[in-house]
């Protein structure tokens, strides 16, 4: 257990390392930085998705599953290439970019998560296996994989097409959809069956089997909404409206699933105020989340959120500082990994909604041609800051905690 305890403070260490960058990036417009722009959001995105979030999810998947392997060696030594990993990419991204150094150590990650997924499906107890709690978590790992094929073809196209070529872009939504809606949120909801599971009342086999079905269904159809700023034919349209329509349909079947079971209301699952209420929120920002992929699929407010980058940039910071943030900060308490602090949410939840708000209020006033405030940049730096604040204390609670105990 003190292993995962300590993998999940590593993964906070590296969110509190994104926060900063984030605040170093707000604050570009501000003052005179010699630093590259385009570098340090680089570096930015890349330990924010793979410090932060795989390295969290990962802990928990070995907290639920792995425990019990005979391989901890191997396991251990996935762990260490995976650190070395990111500790590169984040000391090279910000001084040079996409350069051989950075490109080293994220081909270096890409194939030590895929000896990750190989060493989740062979030492997975035979137990669990027919769980729907496995088979979410191997999904999510399979569209991990999936979704390594972006960067894998952004090789081939800049020294093909170059980098103003449709399908770099392309390239790099395919690996954001799978990542967001394949990996991390199908391992999320494997980790809510794992909690419905262990319960002594059984989950419906028939309606968690359609919503399995029909998620994986949505989340391949929903690719399509990633290539409509292209305008495509007509049918890449209907195609990406079906697999919104899919995804909202199974997490209404999922959501469902929880309410019957009273986890959250029955006190029997153990979960915490502060647990329900971060699994209850998270699941309203998703809920919103798949709302906006519904309407994005018209193809008027699909051609407006391609020109707008601010409805872009606030989606994605939503669907990570929200939907998924929040739910790894709840598993993180649920499943006895670390200590929440009250405060330090509080903290977090008011970066968050300050920043989405400027973020969300800039792209309709470049919509509709409105003035921004004088002081913009600086309201949304100040908003910024919160989020080093929050993660910074609920870093040094818990790495102070975790001390204290091993001395004890």
């Amino acid at each position: 257990m003190s292993l995962v305890k300590n993998h999940t403070r590593i993964a906070l260490f590296f969110f509190f390392m994104t926060a900063l960058l984030g605040v170093l990036l707000r604050a570009y417009p501000l003052a005179d930085f010699s630093f590259n722009y385009r570098y340090m959001v680089h570096a930015h995105s890349h330990i924010a998705l793979l410090g932060w979030v795989y390295i969290g999810l990962t802990a928990v998947i070995y907290r639920l599953f792995l425990r019990e392997t005979k391989q901890f060696k191997t396991y251990r030594n996935i762990f260490r290439a995976t650190l070395m990993a990111l500790v590169g990419m984040l000391a090279t991204f910000p001084l040079w970019g996409y350069h051989p150094y950075s490109i080293f150590f994220s081909t270096l990650f890409i194939l030590v998560s895929y000896a990750f997924t190989w060493f989740f499906i062979r030492q997975t107890p035979q137990r669990y296996r027919k769980r729907y709690s496995f088979k979410c978590v191997k999904a999510g790992l399979y569209y991990m994989v999936v979704s390594s094929l972006g960067p894998w073809a952004l090789g081939l196209i800049m020294n093909t097409l170059g980098s103003t070529s449709v399908w770099y872009k392309i390239a790099i939504y395919f690996y954001l959809h799978f990542q967001y809606n394949g990996w991390f949120l199908m391992a999320l909801c494997g980790f809510l069956f794992f909690i419905l599971e262990s319960r002594k009342t059984p989950v419906d086999p028939g309606r968690s089997r359609l919503f399995y079905r029909m998620l994986n269904t949505g989340i391949i159809l929903s690719f399509f909404l990633s290539v409509l700023w292209t305008e495509p034919h007509h049918i890449f349209y209907v195609l990406g409206l079906l697999g919104a329509v899919i995804q909202l349909w199974a997490y209404t079947v999922f959501f469902n699933i929880i309410r019957s079971s009273r986890i959250f209301s029955d006190g029997k699952a153990g979960l915490s105020k502060s647990v329900v209420f971060l699994l209850k929120l998270s699941g309203i920002l998703l809920a919103v989340k798949l709302l906006l992929q519904c309407f994005s699929a018209v193809p008027e407010i699909a051609k407006i959120a391609y020109h707008t980058p601010g409805f872009i940039i606030g989606y994605l910071h939503w669907t990570f500082l929200g939907v998924v943030s929040l739910a790894l900060f709840a598993f993180f308490s649920y499943f006895r990994l670390w200590t929440l602090s009250r405060r330090a949410i509080g903290i977090y939840l008011a970066g968050f909604f300050i920043t989405e708000f400027l973020i969300f209020y800039k792209g309709v006033a470049l919509w509709l041609q409105w003035p921004l405030p004088e002081h913009y940049y600086l309201l949304l730096f100040s908003g910024s800051i919160l989020f080093p604040v929050a993660t910074g204390m609920l870093f040094f609670q818990n790495l102070r905690k975790f001390n204290n105990n091993k001395d004890d």
